[in-house]
């Protein structure tokens, strides 16, 4: 099983998890510590303290959304549905941006 360890907040691994949303490989999430300081399970399992990383099956890990993304590219084949798959979530994004620009709007009486 592959295990992503990577932060709710980070633009970066948001787009390494809907990567592997698209291509439909099953993976468990692990959180990291916003504090450098406390990364030591994530440098116990990578080697580094940088997220996203992606450990892989034999215990080697991949660092950064590049490498991440290149592995990706490499190894599995893009299924059926991967284009649509992005086409929805590229509509979802553009909703939410625009319903967040509503609220940013100044109230006009």
């Amino acid at each position: 099983m592959l295990e992503l360890r990577q932060t709710e907040w980070c633009p970066a691994s948001h787009r390494v998890r809907e990567h592997l949303t698209e291509l439909g490989v099953d993976y468990l999430a692990r959180q990291v510590p916003v504090e450098m300081d406390a990364r030591a399970a994530l440098r116990d399992a990578t080697g580094d303290d940088v997220i996203p990383a992606l450990v892989l099956a034999d215990g080697s890990a991949l660092v950064g959304e590049e490498a991440i993304d290149a592995y990706l590219n490499r190894q599995v084949a893009e299924p059926p549905g991967a284009e649509e798959h992005r086409l929805k979530a590229i509509k979802a994004r553009r909703r939410y941006l625009e319903k967040e620009c509503e609220c940013l709007q100044p109230a006009t009486h």
